[in-house]
């Protein structure tokens, strides 16, 4: 029987799995660093390290960014630069790295890859500092400006590359970055390449030239449109693509050179009346409809959500019981 982390290759690679990989089983996932600041929790608001006002409410699955005419971190698009400060990386060293460092310890590296988890992504950080509304408005109205927000943001990121490459050693990364709504992206390919592709290639291009074998992109949405982005940025796998997406289609077209990991909609599945026997059927749908395009391989049946759980706790077990009913099935 292959390791968790072999069987993800070889379903990759277009070579021997022996059974179809359950959700994030293969991703041994490392959250704490020395810079996260105030995180906010459950039924709180709290202001985070680069002045973002963060809420979760009772009835969501996570936080999000509060922002009023108050609260908004930029308030001048043209004068940006005089309210983003990002957390100054130059002061940490490995002794605050240490905690960061036993937890990727705890994981066998020939069993999981090893992986950062690194959110929110340069596109989220623009619109958690502008706000959503006006953030897609600027690309038209200041694109100069938007210009030099996203490099900003991609120079800190390859800031904190380094100190990851340098301290934990991954190899692997998963980094979030939500680039569209369940019908569409929220940028046309054509801007969105002018704005990301190259901030994405320099970032994910360095992970790469420092030991990091696998890069993992999420993104919980229709981004169809940009497969060929993700490949040339050097996505291996796409992980949430949701139902919306045309996943067989795309495993036909791309598979060769882009995992897809998905299809079992969070929004769905993971409910207040959650239901065993659909979690079931649409597990079983998707395998059979994704499985069957490529002989299973190049996909990866999986929640939408970014992380290996579930907004009500019994829906990803679940989800993964399913799963491997289903390799039983068809490997």
């Amino acid at each position: 029987m292959l390791t968790k982390r072999q069987n993800l290759v070889e379903t990759m690679q277009g070579g021997h799995p022996d059974r179809f990989v359950k959700q994030f089983e293969a991703f041994g996932m490392v959250r704490g660093t020395p810079i996260d600041g105030p995180k906010v929790k459950k039924g709180e608001t709290c202001v985070n390290n680069w002045g973002i006002t963060y809420t979760w409410p009772e009835n969501a699955p996570g936080g999000m960014p509060v922002n009023t005419t108050d609260t908004v971190v930029i308030k001048d698009i043209e004068h940006w630069k005089d309210y983003v400060h990002g957390p100054d990386l130059s002061k940490y060293t490995a002794a605050d790295w240490e905690p960061a460092i036993a937890e990727a310890e705890q994981f066998d590296r020939d069993d999981v890859f090893v992986m950062p988890f690194v959110a929110p992504g340069i596109f989220e950080q623009c619109h958690y500092l502008t706000e959503i509304k006006r953030c897609l408005m600027y690309y038209i109205t200041n694109p100069d400006e938007m210009h030099e927000l996203v490099k900003y943001i991609t120079d800190w990121e390859l800031q904190l590359a380094e100190q990851w490459c340098t301290y934990v050693k991954p190899d692997g990364l998963f980094h979030h970055d939500d680039w569209g709504t369940q019908a569409s992206t929220f940028l046309s390919p054509d801007m969105f390449a002018d704005f990301f592709l190259d901030a994405y290639k320099e970032v994910y291009g360095y992970y790469k030239d420092h030991g990091v074998k696998l890069v993992v992109h999420h993104a919980d949405c229709y981004a169809a449109t940009l497969v060929p982005d993700m490949i040339e940025m050097g996505i291996d796998i796409w992980q949430g693509p949701q139902s919306t997406n045309n996943i067989p289609e795309l495993i036909e077209k791309y598979g060769e050179k882009i995992t897809f990991m998905g299809g079992m909609d969070s929004g769905i599945l993971d409910k207040p009346d959650w239901n065993e026997a659909q979690i079931k059927e649409v597990t079983d749908d998707v395998c059979r409809e994704c499985g069957s395009v490529a002989d299973k391989h190049f996909f990866i049946p999986c929640l939408s959500q970014g992380l290996g759980m579930s907004t009500f706790p019994e829906v990803y077990p679940l989800a993964s019981k399913a799963i491997h009913e289903m390799s039983k099935e068809m490997f």
